[in-house]
Formats: C-alpha cells, structure tokens, sequence
C-alpha cells in the first residue's frame, strides 16, 4: 500500500533544500521498490525543523521528521520511517510537538495539512464552508458578523473590517472591486507568502465572501513581484476553482458572479500603501493619493473599493463558519481573533506562531522563540516591519495587541517581529531604517522625499562625532517634521525606529559623540 508522505514546497522550505529532499525520496523509494506518494503542501512554519518531513499512518496520525537533508533519506528508508520506524529526526506526532500545541490556528488552520492544489482537499479540511454560509445571508448580514468579529485590518492600519466592507456596500454604483494587497514587502514577515503558498482557497474564498458582502464583481490580487512561487499557488487554484465553479459566472451555483485574477506589483515598498497599490492597479506609477475620498468610495478606477491584505481576508471564511462571536471569543481588549507572527532575525526557533491577542512579547521570544540563536541576551526587538519601533528588554512583558503595543510607542503592523542580540548597534540600525525610508519614498510629499535623506546626512554626521549634541537635537526636530508633515504612512511612520532608538538607546549615539 502506497504511503503518503508531506514535503513542503512554499518558498521558505525550498531555500532549506526541500525540493532535493523531494527529489531523494522518490529516487530512494524506486530503488528500494517501495510505493510512495508524495505530496508537496506548504509549510507548517517551524523553520528552523525544515525540511520538514509527514508521514501520514494508517491511524489517520502525521509524525513527523526534520529536519531533513539528503543524507539522511537512506537512513530513514532503513529504519523504516514510513511505519513509523524509530530514527535520531523522528518528532512524533505532529500535532503533537509543542511548537503547535501551544497554538490557536485559525486563518492557518490548514496551512501544512492540505494540498494547496486540491480543491478537494480544501473542501474536506472544512473549506468553502464560511462561503457555503455566507451565500445563505443578505449582504448586510455578512458585513454585521464581520463586524462583530472584532476583525480588524491585519496589514498593520488595524482598521475594522466591517466598518470598511460597509462603507463600500452603501455606495450606489455599477462597478465595485475588492482588491487583495498581497505586496508583502516589510522586514521579518512572511505570513501572507506562507498562506498564499500553503493554503490559497483561504484567501479566494475570504474574497468570494467580501464580494457577496459589498455586490463587488472583480477582484485582484496585487501580488509582489519577488513571490514567484506564490504567483505559481495562487494561478493553480485560481484555475481549480474556476473549474469546480466556487469562481465565475455562477459561484457555487448561486446565480452570483465574481471573477478574480493575480496583478504583479513592480517591487516598490510604497505599495503596501493602500491608494500607491490602486495607482499601480490601474498602471501608473505607485504614488500615494490624496485622501480624502477614501477608496472604500472611490477607489479602483474610481469605483468604491474593498481593500484589505492577504491575512485580514483569509480571516474571513473561518469567522463565517464558525460565527462571529466565536472568533471574538478570542483576543483581549479591543483586539480580537488571532494573529500570525512571524519570528525572525537573531532567534532560535525562528517560524509563524498564530495565537490569540493578549499573548507577552517575553512568552512569545523566549516560550516559542527559544531565545536568540546566539545565545547572547536579547537586546531588542523591531515590530512591524522596517517602520516599526525598537522595543528594548525592559518592556518584554508587554501584551502583543494594538493598544499595549500602542501605549509603549510601538505598532504592531503585519505581526513580523526581528530580533536583535546585545551586539547591535543601534545608532547605525536607526541610519538604515532612514534610509530605507529614502530609498522607498514615492517622492511626492517634501518632509518624506527630503526629511529622509537629510535624515541619513544627520545621522552620518552623528557617527563621524561632529557636533554631536546639536546634531541629535536636530534628528529628533527632523523626525517630529516627518512625522506631523508626511502625506502617508511611509514618511510618518520612519522615524519610529529613530525615535526609538534615540529613546531607549541614547548611549549608542553618544558613544559617537565627541
């Protein structure tokens, strides 16, 4: 009898060497005359395990090995693996390891169980079951349970969806879109990659339901360029899912239309900007608009627009299928649901954990993380991406929600947190955040365009030890002007790191000082 056996072929994986490890089984079961079915699904996320290697026993249980190199696929032949052979890389069940149990996977429920290609799978997994529900609602009922879900913007604004979905419902227009910004682009973060690749039906039912929900017609997914594997996911089940008609003229037999395609981005950071995503859509340069009016009234093409990221629509099937309150169930405060965070940077454990809101960074560091790779103390941690605050060891205790994060002059953004051991220097840390800033900058608004490379010129001069204190006063004065002054979040948001850095580590700056 043919054994089924898991290897992850999302990006993260691959990069680990899983398509040889692939490519060895297959080799090693034909000599050995061994009947093996492999099956390529996406990450379970605990990366420092891949490969990550799943074989599926006749009792239904995944056990798991990893992580696995090439050199390691006789041995476990030999030591008869696919029966659940003892081994030096055998983890035992999957669900098992603690890694996972300790988890709340809802938006990842089924990333690393399925195949991403099967809508077969997905629907056995419980998919299509938020849209199979949803199609039994009026359009208000839909946006009342996102509402009362507490879902809000995952793509770092924190915006309630449901507010958003129902400003679009109310326009009056012919043409309404949802469009996906899926333009994944700060430091640390690789959830969106990770369900793209590992569970793409999520994210073109979330769409499907977004679409019942406002009488959208279209949708796109603005992809960023630098994600070719996730471009591959997303075109497969776009295509299985026009095939089993869950897309197309008649979604799921319900007489309704909804079409829906991949756009490639250009690999510009602005993007991630809302409005900068609909001028690149519509085949302009990626720019910030002027706001107001909001793109939930006039947006794409000048039509009212839903825009929300990859992991706040994925979100949505599960509130769907399971109701609303039971998603709000979880979470703390006014932050409620789950949210996937990615650990990354100087961190032994690095991968995705996705646990309710209210969990302490110090938990999630050192319980998951497993402390720095270093095993040097952990100076500080950046979250949010590259415009997110420096937050230093005294404050570890914070809760990761919105409004903890918030009070301690930090964000939370997309979930993507980088840690740093005791040897960082912050001051040039604080120079490449600017920057990057300048390099990223659409350039229309003066206090981003300029501030950012005057930005980098102050703090070079700070680091050469000329006229240090001045030079300080002035960067803190410089970050104020951005901050007050910027046009969008880009500008607004880079001298959080400096300001941080400034904050909690003034000695690295005038340590440079002379």
């Amino acid at each position: 009898m043919s054994r089924l056996v898991y290897v992850p072929r999302d990006a993260g994986a691959l990069s680990l060497g899983a398509e040889a490890v692939a490519q060895s089984l297959r080799a090693e079961a034909r000599r050995r005359g061994v009947a093996l079915e492999l099956v390529r699904n996406g990450s379970r996320g605990a990366y420092w395990l891949e490969p990550l290697l799943e074989v599926a026993g006749e009792d239904g249980v995944r056990r798991a090995y990893g992580p696995v190199s090439v050199r390691d696929v006789p041995s476990l032949f030999q030591a008869d693996f696919l029966a659940g052979g003892a081994h030096p890389l055998a983890l035992g069940p999957t669900e098992e390891l603690p890694w996972f149990r300790g988890q709340q996977r809802l938006t990842f429920e089924r990333v690393g169980r399925i195949d991403p290609a099967s809508v077969a799978d997905y629907v056995r997994h419980g998919g299509y079951a938020g849209l199979t529900r949803a199609l039994g609602l009026a359009p208000g009922e839909i946006v009342a349970a996102v509402t009362t879900s507490g879902l809000r913007g995952r793509g770092g604004a924190a915006f309630p969806t449901g507010i958003k979905w129902k400003t679009v419902s109310e326009q009056a227009a012919r043409q309404k879109y949802i469009a996906c910004n899926a333009d994944e682009g700060d430091s640390g973060t690789f959830a969106d990659r990770m369900l793209m690749e590992g569970d793409p039906f999520a994210l073109i039912e979330g769409m499907t339901i977004a679409a019942l929900a406002v009488g959208a017609t279209q949708g796109y997914i603005y992809l960023r360029a630098e994600y070719p594997h996730a471009r591959r996911a997303l075109e497969t089940a776009l295509a299985a899912a026009y095939q089993a008609h869950y897309l197309g003229a008649d979604v799921a037999g319900s007489g309704r239309r909804f079409d829906l395609e991949v756009r490639l981005g250009a690999g510009a950071y602005i993007c991630g900007e809302e409005t900068s995503m609909l001028e690149s859509l519509e085949g302009r340069r990626g720019e910030v608009r002027v706001r107001p009016p909001l793109p939930a009234i006039k947006g794409l093409y000048g039509q009212p627009t839903v825009v929300n990221n990859v992991i706040t629509l994925a979100s949505v099937p599960w509130i769907l299928a399971h109701g609303a309150q039971a998603y709000a169930d979880y979470g703390s405060g006014r932050s409620r649901g789950t949210l996937p965070i990615q650990l990354a940077g100087n961190i032994r454990r690095g991968g995705l954990v996705e646990r309710a809101f209210g969990l302490s960074l110090r938990e999630l560091l050192y319980d998951y993380g497993g402390g720095s790779a270093s095993g040097r103390p952990i100076r500080t941690v950046q979250i949010g991406g590259p415009l997110g605050a420096y937050v230093p060891a005294g404050q570890f205790d914070t809760l990761l929600d919105y409004e903890a994060l918030a009070g301690i002059g930090a964000m939370l953004g997309h979930g993507g947190i980088v840690v740093f051991d005791d040897t960082v220097d912050m001051a040039r840390m604080a120079r490449y955040a600017m920057e990057f800033c300048a390099l990223e900058s659409c350039g229309k608004c003066t206090p981003c365009r300029i501030g950012s490379t005057r930005g980098v010129e102050v703090i070079d001069r700070i680091l050469a030890g000329e006229d240090g204190e001045r030079n300080l006063k002035l960067l803190e004065a410089l970050c104020d002007t951005m901050v007050q002054g910027s046009l969008c979040g880009l500008g607004g948001m880079a001298p959080f790191p400096v300001q941080s850095a400034l904050k909690h580590f003034r000695e690295d700056f005038r340590a440079q000082v002379r």
